[in-house]
């Protein structure tokens, strides 16, 4: 057990979930502790820690230096006025209800500009909860803004200085989680070599481990290119040429990894338990365990000492490999000996390629070709996030997803404003709700937390929710009959705090639980309130979770709907990423025949310098395309699992949808395996060229006279005939499925909302 949670232990303390959740506990909890403990102005302390937890949400892990500023300053400028509107109307019943809802739908409908979008509008809707507050002069209104905003530019400035201090630990933190989700995506694919797995949970586990890698791929991508060592004369530029050389050993190892699809099938019910496939496996494995323990030495800066090896299975594979041609595999079933070539080559090119990231945790080389990484094309493949009126304006229509998600959280906090004016109506109807808002805060902040714009989220957010505020109301009623001393909360308040903050993205169970935590240790502080405070959050938690699950069957939108777009978009990604390879592949092969023939008559005409530049070109856009592969494959896995998490009445199709994501990882890797052979053969053979005519043929819907062509299996090209067999396969089987979808949706009604 020990060597489960060990590691895990090591990679939370050392990644960037951690020291995001240190920097934002520390920019949150300044002005509290300096205004209150240095002026005695606690209520103007937590007022401005307000500000600063509106941008601390906004300041998540990862991403732009300069996207995060742009994103933090934005929202400085829209929680100040949301402060001032919401301390304005809480003097006003009719203020609150009018405010509120309108609030509310504005704020939701952020979420068309995507993640960072919507971090910006629950930041805003937060700051507004905390704010609604007993009705208030006109006074302490500005008081009350002037120190809210003056609380999100503490903030800013702290977060900018922090991260300035310790941009290399953030950068080493990001790249490191990555590397972490790279060595998961090895460790799935290492159990398709145990017989005893079951394939489709194989394929599933796979599938959602991609889907995570690529996302911190991402991540790491950004912070990686948008850094660049610009000489290596500084300390600085040294450290980022390192991070450098190790991204780009990461995407190398993964282009090894997924350069092509096994059947695995067929390798199971030819070779079954054989020796082979045991030392597949446990290499791969042994391969996965030593990408963790480099991910953890980049977050430590600590120099990796070679202790993982797998000489002795990739020699026991070289063997086995012997053996079977001395049998007469090579003659008798040639595509299945060079399909385990491929297998063998793969651990080889990969032990090569984690001995150099091994041995260049600390320092990078200084033979890296840097001018290579300053070209300006590299900019493409960074991610980009434009803010556009006019995407918030097109998406006001009920076929909207953002705009659905905007009216249930209205509707949601419109409930939770009347539960409590109907609980004070029916108890003393003669006592004036003036504190309506008050009562009402703690239950849209549950709503808020838990309502997300999917219905297989907030369900699962609404259990996570509910278990981490009953926990954390458990160990908080222990906490304060246990002592009453006042350091000891604050002790616990500040690792309550830190924890909670940390965990949010990793364990929201637990994050719920610290936060719920720190929310009730502050309230002792502020009221000293007794532990009748901890009974009345729960009911309120139980309450909002309530509502949130009621108002989560407002105008759904369920993910069916939205599946065959994402299938289509996977198959046009698949597509587009084949055409830019073979136009990749053919200006290859032209080139380097122009330089062969140079070298073999030096007075002819040098290479034109247009010609490389072209192959340049080329090669830059069959990679963007293989990006754009894994982000139509990821939207296709993500949207597939959420819709496999919503009732069973509002899925559609899932045989259909299953197969298509297997086919589509099917074509996407041997895709990636061909077009580099292909780049390498002097002339396309009829039969290839045949093959690959008919693939492109099947993926355009276009009638194709022969799909089983007559494949080479002669030296090298039974490396080609293996990937073009099973793209052919992959083609058929995806425009099977599609046509299955087309006629289903005109016998299905379109499920969009019940």
């Amino acid at each position: 057990m020990n060597s489960i949670f060990l590691p895990q232990l090591q990679r939370f303390l050392y990644s960037h979930y951690l020291l995001g959740g240190l920097r934002q506990a520390a920019g949150i909890l300044l002005p509290v502790i300096v205004l209150g403990g240095g002026f005695q102005l606690y209520s103007m302390g937590i007022i401005a820690s307000m500000g600063a937890l509106c941008v601390a949400v906004i300041d998540q892990p990862g991403g732009p230096k300069r996207y995060r500023t742009n994103e933090m300053l934005g929202g400085i400028a829209l929680g100040t006025i949301t402060v001032a509107l919401t301390t304005f109307a809480a003097g006003s019943l009719w203020g609150t209800w009018i405010l509120v809802p309108i609030l509310c739908f504005f704020f939701s409908m952020l979420n068309v500009y995507g993640p960072r979008g919507g971090l910006i509008g629950f930041a805003c809707l937060l700051l507004m909860t905390l704010s609604l507050r007993e009705p208030t002069s006109d006074d302490t209104v500005l008081l009350h803004t002037l120190f809210s905003f003056t609380g999100g530019l503490f903030y800013f400035a702290f977060s900018l200085l922090f991260r300035r201090l310790l941009w290399l630990g953030e950068e080493r933190r990001t790249l490191s989680m990555a590397l972490h989700a790279t060595a998961k995506y090895m460790l799935a694919r290492s159990k398709f070599y145990d017989v005893h797995s079951d394939l489709d949970a194989t394929y599933r586990d796979l599938i959602k481990a991609q889907s995570s890698m690529a996302e911190l791929q991402q991540a790491a991508r950004d912070m990686v290119l948008r850094e660049l060592p610009k000489e290596l004369k500084s300390r600085g530029d040294q450290d980022r040429t390192t991070l450098l050389f190790l991204y780009t050993n990461m995407v190398a190892l993964l282009d090894t990894l997924v350069a092509t699809h096994t059947d695995y099938h067929t390798l199971r019910r030819k070779l079954g338990e054989s020796d082979f496939m045991e030392f597949a496996h446990d290499a791969l494995q042994k391969q996965s365990a030593e990408v963790v323990r480099i991910a953890l030495n980049v977050s430590r800066r600590k120099k990796t000492v070679q202790r993982i090896s797998v000489k002795a299975e990739i020699r026991a594979m070289e063997y086995e490999l012997e053996r079977y041609k001395q049998k007469g595999m090579q003659q008798q079933d040639p595509e299945l000996y060079g399909l385990l070539l491929q297998v063998l080559r793969r651990l080889r090119v990969a032990k090569q390629t984690i001995d150099h990231m091994a041995a260049n945790t600390k320092r990078a080389g200084t033979d890296i070709p840097l001018d290579q990484y300053l070209e300006k094309s590299l900019s493409r493949f960074l991610s980009r996030e434009e803010i556009q009126i006019g995407l918030l304006r097109s998406n006001l229509r009920l076929s909207s997803s953002s705009f659905r998600y905007a009216i249930r959280v209205t509707v949601a906090a419109m409930l939770a404003l009347a539960i409590p004016a109907l609980a004070a109506y029916f108890t003393d109807a003669s006592e004036p709700i003036n504190s309506l808002a008050n009562q009402s805060n703690w239950i849209i902040l549950t709503i808020l937390v838990i309502l997300k714009p999917g219905f297989a989220q907030t369900k699962q957010r609404n259990t996570w929710r509910l278990g981490g505020t009953a926990l954390g109301c458990l160990l908080t009623f222990i906490l304060f009959s246990v002592t009453e001393n006042k350091e000891f909360y604050f002790i616990a308040l500040l690792v309550a705090y830190v924890m909670g903050k940390s965990l949010v993205q990793l364990h929201y169970l637990l994050s719920a639980a610290f936060l719920t935590i720190s929310a009730l240790i502050s309230f002792q502080f502020l009221y000293a309130s007794s532990t009748f405070v901890i009974s009345e959050r729960f009911i309120d938690t139980l309450i909002g979770c309530a509502i949130a699950l009621l108002c989560s069957y407002v105008l759904p939108k369920w993910e069916a709907s939205s599946m065959s777009s994402f299938a289509r978009e996977a198959q046009q990604a698949n597509m587009h990423y084949l055409t830019t390879g073979l136009q990749y592949a053919e200006l290859n092969r032209h080139y380097q025949q122009a330089v062969q023939l140079h070298a073999a008559n030096p007075d002819s005409e040098p290479v034109d310098a247009a010609m490389g530049a072209q192959l340049a070109e080329a090669e830059t856009q069959w990679q963007l395309a293989k990006r754009q592969v894994y982000i139509s494959f990821d939207n296709f896995a993500s949207g597939f699992y959420r819709m496999m998490d919503e009732p069973a009445n509002r899925q559609r199709d899932v045989a259909l949808f299953n197969n298509l994501l297997i086919q589509n990882h099917v074509l996407a890797s041997q895709i990636s395996a061909s077009i580099p052979l292909l780049a390498t053969v002097e002339s396309i053979p009829p039969g290839i060229q045949q093959a690959i005519t008919a693939i492109q043929g099947i993926l355009h819907d276009q009638p194709v006279e022969n799909t089983t062509p007559t494949l080479e299996t002669e030296g090298e090209l039974a490396m080609l005939a293996y990937p073009l067999r099973q793209m052919i396969k992959a083609s058929q089987l995806i425009q099977q499925d599609m046509k299955g979808l087309d006629h289903a949706s005109t016998t299905q009604p379109l499920l969009t909302a019940s």
